[in-house]
């Protein structure tokens, strides 16, 4: 028998082996529930400080996220800035373009497009050396363009004559045409051709000393600027000026002048006074008169042709336009009653064209 002190009154108190037991196994189970009431504080303070770091760390991550994310915004916005400026910039470039070609003829768009092939050859160069000789070269570069195609025309309307290389110490001239009549050499042009913005009178003192140097019976200078208070064409100090739209026009006159005098110093039933009164003649106002006159007659029967084809172009592009809509207007027809009466009589030309139209629209839903 065990005895025990009673915490309230201070006497002895026996405890049975039963009551001890009892007494054991309570304070065990209170010790456990103890245990287990601090065993859960402790997985739930756990649980909440893993939730916590979690959660700090989800917020620095998120934190991280936004941060890129508009970092990949500003970048987007600057780029479409970017993109949005270039664009800007190419069509500024291209409406300029537009506007430059606009201003051209027919015939100078047709030159500017030869010079824009011969650009393109050159720029396979090196770049150093384009950018040094783009500057300088551009007027060179269209004379050329210039004089390529006049040499290739004039070879075209006159394939019995000869085109020789001019000879070296003639710096001016461009293009050396031997006149040749019945097989025979009779005379030769001198041709040099510009294309700048303003005239300039050196170049016939310039060309006339060329055309001395190797006895050229003419010379002509091919410009798109002439003088002031000049026309189509003219004769100054001994060398034809025109336009280059009258360059072949030009050339048949002077080659008609050279065979004209050769033919005339070959026969003897001309005395050398006639001789010179038909040279005078020909070198007249009143001849230059004519040829103006001609010059003309031809400028204003071209534009009448060019008009004639604009207005008949307009017209048939408004009859294709009347006639598409009468088309259209009957395979609807047709296509609606088709929907009403499906045994409907079919015509041949319109139920194949609203089938390849139905077929059309069918794929293009699909």
């Amino acid at each position: 028998m065990d005895n025990i002190i009673c915490p309230h009154c201070g006497k002895k108190v026996e405890l049975s082996e039963a009551i001890i037991h009892q007494l054991s196994k309570k304070v065990r189970e209170e010790e456990r529930q103890k245990q287990k009431i601090e065993l859960e504080k402790a997985i739930a303070e756990e649980k909440a400080a893993s939730e916590k770091r979690l959660r700090e760390q989800f917020e620095k991550e998120n934190k991280d996220t936004q941060k890129a994310l508009l970092n990949a915004k500003e970048t987007q916005r600057l780029l479409e800035e970017k993109l949005e400026k270039e664009q800007k910039l190419q069509e500024e470039r291209e409406e300029k373009i537009r506007l430059e070609a606009q201003k051209e003829a027919t015939e100078s768009s047709r030159l500017d497009k030869k010079e824009y092939e011969n650009k393109l050859s050159d720029m396979q160069k090196a770049l150093e050396d384009a950018q040094r000789k783009a500057k300088q070269g551009s007027q060179q570069l269209q004379g050329e363009v210039l004089e390529l195609d006049l040499e290739e025309k004039l070879k075209q309307a006159f394939p019995n004559d000869d085109f020789v290389p001019v000879p070296k110490g003639v710096e001016g001239a461009d293009i050396w045409q031997k006149v040749r009549y019945k097989e025979k050499i009779i005379g030769s042009i001198l041709w040099e051709t510009k294309r700048t913005k303003a005239w300039s009178n050196s170049w016939v003192t310039k060309l006339k000393d060329d055309m001395g140097k190797i006895a050229a019976s003419e010379a002509i200078i091919v410009s798109q600027v002439l003088p002031d208070n000049t026309g189509n064409f003219d004769r100054k100090d001994g060398v034809w000026i025109t336009f280059y739209e009258h360059a072949i026009s030009i050339a048949r006159y002077v080659r008609f002048l050279i065979t004209t005098v050769a033919t005339i110093k070959s026969s003897t039933s001309q005395t050398d006074e006639e001789w010179g009164k038909i040279r005078d003649y020909m070198l007249s106002d009143s001849f230059k008169h004519r040829m103006q006159a001609h010059f003309d007659g031809v400028k204003a029967l071209r534009e009448n042709l060019d008009q004639e084809k604009r207005n008949t172009t307009l017209r048939w592009k408004r009859q294709e336009v009347l006639i598409e809509r009468l088309d259209s207007n009957t395979l609807n027809f047709y296509g609606e009653l088709k929907a009403i009466a499906s045994d409907l009589p079919e015509i041949e030309e319109v139920d194949v064209a609203f089938l390849e139209e139905s077929n059309e629209t069918q794929e293009t839903l699909i």
